[in-house]
């Protein structure tokens, strides 16, 4: 399977609380639900298809939790997201976890690399990835992703937990697709293409 991450993000780079404020998962900040003023139908489509796509979902312990309690207790019919995700198998790499609520969940504790690299290494078209910021960067720094998505939202929040860190490593990425949404939404999916060149 190939393995894509799919990440909404603002201008400044901010993932945290795209959805709204959380005040269990992300205490003190209080700019959450800078995403969904933005979403119009066609962006919303474009996002539900992306879900529609998958094979199997692969979530940090954070999101999976998140969307355990919203998504997993919707009718599997209600709608795109909640039918992809209840009738998919899920994965949530976590030490803490032991015993998931969630129906058809793995938790993926221990090695980390070697059960990934086993996933993708089965047949299948893709592996998903949606918010999990940490292990997005965790997979990232491992050489692990296939493509990233990054739907940028026009907006600047100005503080919050970024995708990308302070420091970290480098790399040239390949731009596979690029669209541009009414309200202002750009999307672009790039492959990693190892280190990049500097003049």
């Amino acid at each position: 399977m190939k393995l894509i991450t799919n990440t909404q993000v603002t201008v400044d780079g901010v993932m945290q609380g795209n959805g709204g404020n959380n005040p269990v998962l992300d205490p003190g900040f209080d700019r959450g639900g800078w995403a969904l003023p933005l979403g119009d139908e066609a962006s919303t489509a474009y996002i539900a298809e992306f879900y529609q796509r998958a094979d199997a979902f692969l979530f940090g312990r954070r999101t999976y939790e998140l969307f355990a309690g919203y998504w997993g207790v919707k009718d599997p019919l209600d709608n795109p997201f909640s039918g992809a995700l209840n009738t998919h198998p899920k994965f949530v790499a976590s030490n803490t976890i032991t015993d998931p609520e969630w129906a058809d969940t793995t938790v993926l504790s221990g090695d980390l690399e070697a059960a990934i690299r086993e996933l993708k290494a089965k047949p299948g078209g893709e592996l998903q990835v949606h918010g999990s910021g940490q292990l997005i960067r965790w997979l990232l720094e491992h050489e692990l992703i296939d493509e990233m998505t990054l739907i940028v939202c026009p907006v600047i929040v100005g503080a919050g937990t970024r995708l990308f860190p302070d420091t970290g490593r480098d790399f040239a990425l390949d731009l596979l697709e690029s669209r541009r949404f009414s309200t202002g939404i750009t999307v672009q999916t790039y492959r990693p293409a190892g280190r990049p060149q500097y003049a």
